[in-house]
């Protein structure tokens, strides 16, 4: 049985068309459509309720080393503030999951991970924590909303003085009231634009939603779905785990090696990255030549040969074009490649792109 998100009651007042996701109630859009929803982001502000993704704390004097051990990335040099992204492996170099990580204290985390892993990540990381941490899963005590768009940060200024707002990318502000509410703010998001991830106890949610809308008419703020939120972080060529990454992906083969610092001492997954050598895969942009929609878990060929498959595709609205991302051969990874897909039994020409297909203008 899916459960609600303490929004549920606003999505419904709101007209929100509400779908299963997750294991979680949650609107796919509202009555102004996928579309306008994506192009307000791009062009405005929309809003989303994301109290469905997992909250996880890391405390104590070992939690450095706990997450250096279990993550792929290095917190070592991290400063307070700040927010940094990561993949975590298994012990064969597999994602688990991709997610984020806040440093408020020298011996305090917050750890944001994706909503259908969320015990599954947290076993994981009970499980292969060193002696002195302390992890507990908050998620079913906050609410989460992301303020997302160009507009956002006239948002934040009406109801905030700027030294309350992050301001940089990837920074956060742990304790904030807006009004009257005490939240976690950070400049982070999944949409490819500028934009505030926010959070509060749960009990605060429904007036937190109406703080944000009231602020934001004036900007063209409108609320957003989890159909919006699925094409734009497309557009902006950003992977989602159970399509660009799993558990037997690895992180180099769909292009997180930024997040991958193989130059650590050790972490759960390096000495399997290190053996499976150089990827012999890779993810790339595709753009259809013929007339058609590429959409995830379709077969590419080159010359009859199966060379990888997609891994999301859609038609993106900002960019008026249908494009997709996939797993394919390194050696045909070169931008103009020209393969096949299979798009239900009709072999669709297309053409390797540059990733991101979309970049906002900083």
């Amino acid at each position: 049985m899916e459960l609600k998100t303490p929004l549920y009651d606003v999505h419904v007042a709101e007209g929100g068309k509400i779908v299963p996701f997750a294991g979680y109630l949650l609107p796919v859009q509202y009555a102004t459509g996928v579309i306008k929803e994506h192009m307000a982001v791009r062009e405005a502000c929309g809003l989303f309720d994301v109290s469905h993704m997992g909250e996880i704390t890391f405390r104590g004097e070992t939690a450095l080393a706990s997450l250096n051990h279990i993550l792929t990335n290095d917190f070592t040099n991290m400063n307070i503030g700040r927010v940094r992204y990561s993949v975590m492996c298994n012990e064969n170099g597999g994602c688990v999951d991709d997610l984020i990580v806040y440093k408020f204290a020298d011996d305090y985390y917050f750890v944001v991970v994706n909503a259908s892993n969320r015990h599954k990540d947290f076993e994981h990381m009970k499980k292969n924590i060193l002696p002195g941490t302390v992890i507990e899963d908050i998620s079913d005590s906050l609410a989460q909303v992301a303020l997302q768009g160009p507009r956002a940060i006239d948002i934040m200024k009406k109801l905030l003085p700027e030294e309350c707002i992050p301001m940089k990318n990837y920074t956060a502000i742990e304790s904030v009231n807006i009004n009257g509410m005490d939240c976690i703010i950070s400049f982070t998001g999944y949409t490819g634009e500028a934009g505030y991830e926010i959070y509060t106890a749960k009990e605060n949610a429904e007036k937190l939603w109406k703080t944000l809308r009231e602020a934001g008419e004036e900007f063209g703020l409108i609320p957003c779905g989890l159909g919006a939120r699925d094409t734009l972080r497309l557009e902006a060529s950003m992977p989602l785990y159970g399509h660009e990454m799993d558990d037997e992906i690895s992180p180099l083969e769909t292009g997180l090696n930024f997040g991958v610092k193989m130059n650590k001492e050790e972490f759960i997954g390096k000495e399997a990255l290190l053996q499976r050598g150089e990827p012999k895969i890779c993810r790339v942009g595709l753009q259809p030549i013929d007339r058609g929609i590429l959409r995830e878990h379709q077969d590419i060929y080159v010359n009859g040969e199966k060379i990888g498959h997609t891994t999301s595709g859609t038609h993106c609205p900002y960019l008026g074009k249908a494009v997709a991302m996939a797993l394919i051969d390194r050696k045909y990874e070169e931008l103009g490649t020209v393969v096949e897909v299979d798009v239900r039994g009709r072999m669709i020409k297309s053409e390797v792109i540059a990733l991101p297909f979309y970049s906002r203008k900083k």
